[in-house]
């Protein structure tokens, strides 16, 4: 307690009822919530009656550790001998792995099996692509991830697939409505849900079954949920669902900061809170202690824009600093040279090194000029936000393997591992044994012992099915006394998936590269088991289908590096720099070019809320540049700056008149001032 604020302390000793922590950009959240959760505990509440629900498992961890942390204080002698009872913990999750654990007690009601399996992308897009063939939809009129996509959003909205008729707007979506049928009456065949189900089936458990809602929410006494700006339609309503009876729910967020409507949070959840809790206290935290009182001062005028929002005010903990520079360059070329020249001779003095800069861009396709310019300079750098960990193929390949010897009716895995690597079962003996299934109204795995017996294969082909049928055999056997790192390892020899990546991959580079994966897998697998003898092998697989960005990513080791920070505002948020370059402040890049072009004003606003992220990530230097002109096509095209530009140098007025004197300036080539 003795560190924290008045605003703080009023936070963590609010024990009961609702309360909204409103914790601007650099306020101390996650330091209020874990000693919120250490308070809580101190003064009786049993540690497992507490519920905490975040975003990301980085984040869940976080809070895990800090709140572990005090909770130790003053604790001595505490044995750490490995099977010896743990004391009861707070359940500190993220919402999709809480959702998991509730659907593992009571899916069945819902008619899945309870060892179902979460598919991956590379799943999604096959089912989806043979939804779409069965309806004799071509790939021009409706891509598969064109259609998960509406899928996805109708999912967070709470729609069910025969919903999906009546909401359907133009011919495309009434496509995917057709579509959206079949692909989920596959998923629920194949025993498997996707990423956004599990929200979804969850709710309908709340929604349909009372009693469970009731035995759910029996479990906790408090709830506290982090980020709640960032919560969509399924989210809200299941937070609702476990705190209606005890009311003790305390949610932090904060609603400048909510970035992320494109994929279904909803702002409104944060700003109708007290409607939603009519006796919940609200405590804002303003004191900011990451940046200088000049950046927030552009923050803080910026945010102002946006009307729909709560009142408050960012206060510097910390000096005035130096003011913020805008750079007016001539093109994109100049502008990437001149950032990475200021970069170099910034580097030059003491005490500054190339891991205090971050260079944030609106879209993906901005950091390539920066990447180029880097190299010339040869200047470290890391590209954030590149190709998931579990994205690559050999990691699918062993998780699809695991997969199926965790449930061998996952048939989206079956059909990924049977022929890899290379045993001899040819695509015909697949389409074989898959006819098969069909005929017999069975999962392929149970279909392959009948196929056997028959004869129904040529000697060659059920020769190799044969061996594959033991291999999976012999794994689940070897599933039932290993932990998953161990079953890991042995999927990897007992496949000689080895032998595969050197044959794939004859540049050494390239296969040393893909063993890395393989073995970070199996680092994964051992850590997740490492002090938990009790843990297995489908709860392994739980972990990395809900928290996949985080499991094995590379971001943390990047972050680690010394070396420039090349990434997007969306990537940028929870992160912090000393020198802060937000490139590309024009109209059509931020605010983005789908946003001037949306119906809604509320588009423009969450572009705002964007940039004022970028803005508050900055510690001691903010550099914001522009460009007269930029390439479309490959020919010079006429900008306009960014009207948040002028918002936040208070000159706001002339926003509408930009053009006029863009033109101006365009004509002395000097460089604009706040």
């Amino acid at each position: 307690m003795a560190g924290l604020n008045p605003a703080q302390r009023d936070a963590v000793q609010t024990l009961t009822g609702p309360m909204l922590v409103l914790a601007g950009a650099g306020t101390g959240k996650t330091r209020v919530v874990t000693t919120r959760i250490a308070e809580l505990i101190r003064r009786g509440t049993p540690a497992e009656r507490i519920l905490a629900v975040t975003f990301t498992r980085k984040a869940a961890g976080e809070m895990q550790e800090r709140a572990a942390v005090l909770l130790s204080r003053g604790k001595k002698g505490a044995s750490r001998k490995r099977g010896k009872k743990k004391e009861p913990r707070p359940l500190i999750s993220t919402f999709h792995s809480l959702c998991v654990k509730i659907l593992r007690r009571h899916i069945h009601q819902l008619g899945y099996p309870e060892k179902f399996t979460i598919c991956d992308r590379g799943d999604q897009e096959s089912i989806a692509r043979t939804a779409l063939r069965e309806i004799r939809v071509p790939d021009e009129t409706l891509r598969p991830g064109d259609l998960l996509a509406i899928i996805s959003n109708w999912k967070n909205q709470s729609i069910e697939p025969k919903e999906a008729a009546s909401v359907a707007e133009s011919d495309r979506e009434h496509l995917a409505a057709a579509a959206y049928r079949r692909y989920q009456s596959k998923l629920k065949l194949r025993g498997t849900t996707d990423f956004d189900d599990l929200l979804l089936l969850t709710e309908q458990l709340m929604t349909k079954h009372p009693a469970i809602r009731r035995e759910e929410a029996g479990l906790f006494d408090q709830i506290l949920v982090d980020e709640y700006q960032d919560t969509n339609g399924s989210q809200y309503r299941i937070v609702k669902a476990l705190a209606m009876g005890h009311r003790n729910l305390c949610v932090v967020g904060d609603d400048d900061q909510s970035i992320y409507g494109w994929r279904g949070a909803e702002v409104q959840h944060i700003l109708r809170f007290t409607k939603d809790w009519p006796e919940a206290k609200v405590v804002r935290l303003e004191e900011n202690y990451r940046s200088t009182g000049a950046i927030l001062d552009y923050a803080n005028t910026l945010i102002a824009f946006n009307s729909q929002r709560h009142d408050k005010i960012l206060r510097p903990a910390r000096g005035a600093g130096q003011r913020p520079q805008i750079l007016q360059l001539q093109d994109e070329t100049q502008e990437a040279e001149t950032v990475i020249t200021g970069i170099q001779l910034a580097l030059q003095q003491p005490g500054i090194k190339a891991g205090d800069f971050a260079i944030l861009c609106r879209t993906n396709e901005q950091p390539r000029i920066f990447e180029t310019e880097l190299r010339k300079a040869k200047l470290p750098y890391v590209l954030l936000g590149g190709m998931s960990f579990f994205d690559r193929k050999e990691v699918r390949d062993l998780v699809a393997y695991l997969k199926v010897v965790s449930n061998p009716t996952d048939e989206s895995s079956m059909l990924r591992i049977i022929n890899t690597p290379p045993r001899g079962i040819g695509a015909s003996t697949v389409k074989s044994l898959m006819a098969a299934a069909v005929e017999r109204g069975k999962p392929l795995w149970e279909a392959i012992p009948e196929v056997l017996s028959t004869g129904g294969l040529p000697a060659a082909a059920a020769g190799s099915v044969q061996k594959f049928q033991k291999l999976i055999q012999d794994l689940q056997e070897l599933a039932e006394r290993l932990p998953p790192g161990k079953l890991a390892d042995a999927v990897v020899d007992r496949s000689n998936y080895h032998r595969e990546l050197d044959r794939i991959y004859p540049d050494p580079n390239d296969r040393e590269a893909r063993r890395a994966s393989v073995e970070e897998l199996i680092n994964a697998a051992t850590n997740y088991s490492d002090g938990n003898d009790e843990a297995t092998l489908r709860e392994f697989l739980d972990d990395v289908a809900v928290g996949g960005d985080d499991l094995g990513d590379d971001k943390e080791k990047e972050l680690a590096r010394n070396a420039v920070a090349l990434l997007t505002m969306h990537s940028a948020k929870g992160l912090e720099y000393p020198y802060v370059y937000m490139v590309g402040m024009e109209e059509g890049i931020l605010p983005h070019r789908r946003s001037l072009e949306a119906v809604e004003a509320s588009a423009i606003d969450e572009e705002r809320r964007l940039c004022y992220v970028g803005v508050t990530r900055a510690q001691e230097k903010l550099t914001l540049s522009f460009a007269l002109t930029r390439r479309k096509w490959g020919k010079p095209r006429e900008t306009t700056p960014s009207r948040f530009l002028y918002e936040m140098t208070g000159q706001a007025e002339n926003a509408k008149k930009s053009s006029k004197s863009t033109s101006k300036q365009r004509k002395t080539g000097k460089r604009a001032k706040p």
